[in-house]
């Protein structure tokens, strides 16, 4: 009785799967999605300088912001012309006494000991091979915040071809494959939307500068400091909506 029922099972399974292999497939819609790539080398550089002072008089501190900061863009038009800049973040903190807890918990009026006056620059080239000598030469009076590199705009427009072409490519190349797991024929299948999202990467962010804690002042010149630009990766992201005939 064992081995009818066993037997029963294994031809009820078999059937179970050429009836799976039978359903028909006519209309249906199927969801595709693949990605495309693009690769360069890196052919823009953003560096964030920074110059921040402090004093009890608040007119003397940002005096010596100004100046300085004027000084630092000359430095840097001089250096790399070609160069983009763009101010950034103006500021002006009232800087207190530390004071300690008083016996009772009795809470004292904070005193006020001076300012805490800076401003940001930003600063875009593609000069990278000039890069170390004009960030070294604004350094001897501006400090800098941080680095980043990238793909210019000019750049990125010309990868899109090849970015949105690898990823059609990509999602023929899936359509196959499902098209072959469902017995079916690639040619009978009809692209009913599809949809190129531009899945770019997103830009790495400067450093947080809330950590800036001293004066920015610098002492004798600045040695040239050494830059690898790297490589970026552009990736498109398209999905379609296709329906077997």
């Amino acid at each position: 009785m064992k081995k009818i029922c066993t037997a029963g099972m294994l031809l009820l399974a078999i059937s179970g799967g050429a009836a799976a292999q039978q359903v028909a497939s006519g209309g249906t819609l199927v969801t595709v999605s693949a990605t495309g790539e693009a690769r360069a080398e890196n052919n823009e550089a953003r560096a964030l300088f920074f110059i921040e002072e402090q004093d009890k008089d608040k007119a003397a501190a940002a005096s010596r912001v100004n100046q300085k900061m004027k000084q630092g863009v000359e430095v840097l038009k001089k250096e790399d012309p070609q160069a983009t800049l763009a101010s950034r973040n103006y500021y002006t903190y009232p800087v207190y006494a530390e004071e300690r807890p008083q016996a009772g918990g009795s809470v004292r009026k904070r005193q006020l000991t001076g300012w805490r006056v800076g401003q940001y620059l930003d600063m875009k080239t593609e000069n990278l091979q000039k890069l170390p000598v004009t960030v070294a030469a604004a350094q001897n009076i501006l400090a800098l915040n941080g680095v980043t590199f990238g793909l210019s705009d000019a750049l990125s427009k010309r990868l899109d071809a090849t970015r949105m072409t690898d990823a059609y490519q990509n999602l023929m190349a899936r359509l196959q494959v499902i098209a072959k797991a469902m017995g079916r024929n690639a040619a009978d299948a009809v692209i009913e939307t599809i949809d190129f999202d531009g899945g770019d990467n997103p830009g790495r962010p400067y450093m947080a500068a809330s950590a800036m804690e001293k004066t920015a002042r610098m002492d004798g010149q600045v040695a040239e400091a050494s830059f690898e630009p790297g490589e970026s990766t552009l990736a498109t992201r398209v999905v379609a909506h296709i329906r077997f005939k």
